[in-house]
């Protein structure tokens, strides 16, 4: 593995979405998800809505934990009015973190839920490399 697919990192956050709450909800990812993609260092963001369990599914890839530090920064607002309309029930982290990363994501989340970290075994990714990286 190159060390670019070894830094990588995989967040999977599952939200549990307050009764009442599927417009505002919807309406806060959309405009977190437009500004991560025109401002954010996020490789990959996609997020799933399961309506009828009332979940959803966020999943982000990052370089590495740089990456990672640069989204808290830029994305704090965003994700605060996200929060307004859920709770986090299942956090996973796929990869290596940082020390500095593994607190983060540990602090904000506080008594939420307990994240899981699971490291690599093996892997590779094909997404082409961005301009300037």
């Amino acid at each position: 593995m190159s060390m670019h697919e070894t830094t990588t990192l995989l967040f999977r956050n599952t939200m549990r979405i307050t009764d009442g709450h599927m417009a505002g909800f919807r309406a806060a990812v959309a405009r977190a998800v437009a500004f991560a993609e025109r401002h954010g260092p996020q490789l990959m963001v996609q997020t799933f809505v399961d309506e009828e369990r009332m979940l959803a599914h966020s999943f982000q890839l990052y370089r590495d934990s740089d990456a990672v530090r640069a989204h808290w920064r830029l994305a704090d607002p965003y994700i605060r009015e996200v929060m307004e309309h859920c709770r986090v029930e299942c956090f996973e982290v796929f990869g290596e973190p940082d020390a500095d990363v593994v607190a983060g994501v540990r602090s904000a989340l506080g008594d939420q839920c307990v994240p899981a970290f699971s490291p690599r075994v093996a892997g590779f990714v094909r997404f082409a490399t961005a301009p300037g990286a």
